[in-house]
């Protein structure tokens, strides 16, 4: 490392030169040399970064995430879709490079083996004998296995070694580029891009309902904008309720009625489930009993507005969110149509019809196969369709047991304002995985990095706890 750092600065003024320069040159030699030594200085000079802290990557690999679809829609051709990979990788690459600035152990727990194991399972999925299309388990695996097996163990790496502090950086890229998502999705309601207006024409079945634009911002649909604004929303309420400085709650507030102004405008139901299942979850985390009942009997009475009047049906976000209470819903209905058909095909299937052959990769690569017929519009049915009913429970139980030992991590933290931060990670992450049931919200990003990255950050929890109790100890002797 020491050979890198004392050329870094004369690299990157070199480039910037070079960049300065060639721009300056653009009208004589045309547009494509100079984006390409444009591309090229600024890949060099994040490549410096990166290898001086890896943590630069995880952070930009967060960022990216929640911007990678719309780069995808603006600029056709462009193969964002393995940008997240390319990142994760390089990541590693930078942390392999330091290896001795880490430790190590810190991968000895049961938060790495299930996920392991999980990409285990996923890999053997390749030689189900259903006989889905390689293509199409490649296309699959990414987002059902490799991402949390790359993402998981390199978090509890960079974040450990960060310290405290990085749960911070975390939360504040989250929120900014939420907050920002849901800008963007303001505006989209007033104009569209060339881009939008191609996604528009192919997806105006699912996004213009009753004439009305269901907002999609960054996003790769309506449905994964509207999921991870309630996400964030959840824990921006949540930090705002918190012990921190008025201004920090104060931008947590701002921030979110900004999200639930992008969630609303999505239109999209299942985002009325990860803010009802979060919070529920929170109050459980919090041991608040007391709380606990009376937000009980707030949503109880929200559900029996929304289920029992008419009240607010002249606005379209309201009569929107009222269908996900429904039990006539033709969308409702058609799901339990769909999952009594997978019922009896999986009978005689306990592993299932293999990675890729339902959804979105199953009409791609595997159109002459039963399951790429049926729309699973639900995750947790995608994951029984494809890994069989051995493959969900074990799933299930996975998720349930990691969501069990986050909170009785938490319910350990001494620290009140690292254990609110932990609860909102938690709280958020639960509510994704419930309305994922209703959606395709946990295994797509950015929801799914910021599930994986939020488990880490919980794991790496009692350690955070005894660095800043220690700190609190130092600086205020007794």
């Amino acid at each position: 490392m020491e050979m890198v750092i004392p050329y870094s600065r004369k690299v990157i003024v070199a480039c910037v030169s070079s960049a300065l320069i060639i721009s300056v040159m653009t009208p004589r030699i045309g547009l494509a040399l100079p984006v390409l030594a444009s591309v090229f200085c600024f890949g060099l000079i994040y490549t410096i970064f990166l290898f001086k802290d890896p943590a630069v990557g995880l952070y930009t690999t967060l960022a990216f995430c929640f911007l990678m679809p719309m780069l995808g829609r603006e600029l056709n051709g462009v193969p964002f879709g393995i940008g997240v990979e390319v990142l994760l990788i390089g990541t590693w690459i930078a942390v392999l490079f330091n290896h001795h600035l880490y430790d190590w152990s810190v991968l000895r727990v049961d938060l790495v083996a299930w996920t392991a194991g999980w990409f285990i399972i996923s890999v053997l999925e390749v030689f189900n004998p259903a006989g889905a299309s390689v293509m199409g388990w490649i296309q699959e695996i990414r987002n059902s296995a490799l991402h949390a097996m790359l993402l998981i163990p390199l978090a509890l790496l960079i974040l450990q070694q960060k310290k405290a502090s990085s749960v911070n950086c975390i939360l504040w890229i989250c929120l900014a580029v939420s907050v920002l998502a849901a800008v963007n999705g303001y505006r989209q309601l007033k104009i569209l891009t060339p881009g939008e207006q191609i996604f528009l024409q192919e997806m105006a079945s699912t996004h213009l309902i009753w004439g009305k634009l269901r907002v999609f911002s960054f996003y790769t649909d309506a449905g994964q904008f509207g999921a991870s604004q309630a996400h964030i929303l959840l824990v921006a309420v949540l930090l705002a309720l918190g012990p921190f400085k008025w201004w920090v709650r104060g931008l947590c507030l701002v921030g979110a009625v900004s999200l639930l102004v992008g969630m609303m405008i999505s239109g999209t139901r299942g985002a009325f489930f990860v803010l009802f299942f979060g919070a529920f979850f929170s109050l459980i985390l919090f041991k608040n009993f007391k709380a606990l009942l009376l937000g009980g009997l707030a949503m109880m009475l929200l559900v029996g507005f929304l289920k029992f009047t008419t009240i607010g049906n002249g606005n379209y976000e309201i009569a929107r969110l009222r269908t996900a209470l429904d039990p006539q819903d033709a969308s409702l209905n058609l799901r339990f149509i769909n999952q009594r058909k997978l019922a009896d095909y999986l009978k005689t299937r306990p592993f299932g019809g293999g990675l890729g052959v339902i959804g979105v990769w199953g009409h791609e690569y595997n159109s002459d196969k039963y399951l790429s017929t049926i729309e699973p519009d639900s995750y947790w049915v995608k994951v029984w369709a494809m890994y069989g009913i051995v493959g969900f429970t074990i799933w299930f139980c996975m998720m349930m047991y990691l969501f069990g030992k986050c909170g009785g991590i938490i319910w350990k933290i001494r620290n009140p304002k690292l254990k609110i931060k932990l609860v909102a990670l938690t709280a958020g992450a639960f509510g994704v995985f419930i309305a994922s049931y209703g959606n395709e919200v946990i295994n797509r990003v950015p929801s799914s990095l910021v599930v994986y990255v939020s488990l880490a950050l919980i794991y790496l929890g009692p350690a955070f706890d005894r660095q800043v109790n220690r700190m609190n100890s130092l600086s205020n002797p007794s």
